[in-house]
């Protein structure tokens, strides 16, 4: 009876098994390999900031100055799923002396306190139209389905980002 008595004394307390162990260690394990490749994915997901095609070379780099964005005006419409969307029109013109093939530019909606809250790189000219002539400008359109209430409502800067001279033939 004494036997009984000491095998369930509260001074032994009982240790996990060996294969409790081990399915504990095996499971952090695996947690711990999802949230390295969640935390991998993110750093190397590509943003709307950093959409944009190659660089350019230094000769389109000073060209880009002497493309002008005019004419911005903006709307708010409904898609067809009944969000809001904020349209963004305006017109590229081409000042200098050559053709361009693709044009790029970026939108940036800032809040009261001049803060970016919203950045996006848009192409508006893309290869497969005919280049902007010199002296030509182009009409173009974006649409933003996300833009932050904390946006103050004034017209949004729109620069040119990346554009690709047309090689003469």
């Amino acid at each position: 009876m004494q036997e009984m008595l000491q095998k369930n004394s509260p001074q032994e307390k009982s240790r996990p098994s060996p294969i409790a162990i081990l399915g504990a260690v095996l499971i952090l394990a695996a947690l711990a390999t999802v949230a390295w490749f969640v935390l991998q994915s993110r750093e190397n997901r590509p943003s709307a900031q950093t959409n944009l095609p190659a660089k350019m070379s230094a000769e389109e780099a000073a060209y880009a100055k002497s493309v002008l964005i005019q004419n911005i005006a903006l709307s708010r419409a409904e898609n067809f799923i009944r969000q809001e969307v904020t349209i963004l029109n305006a017109d590229a013109v081409n000042g200098g002396s050559q053709a361009i093939q693709a044009l790029t530019v970026t939108v940036e909606f800032s809040d009261d306190l001049h803060q970016v809250v919203l950045r996006e790189s848009r192409g508006v000219l893309a290869a497969p139209s005919s280049p902007l002539a010199p002296g030509q400008s182009r009409n173009f359109q974006i649409s933003f389905d996300r833009v932050p209430s904390s946006w103050n409502m004034q017209q949004p800067s729109v620069q040119v980002s990346y554009l690709r001279l047309a090689v003469l033939k």
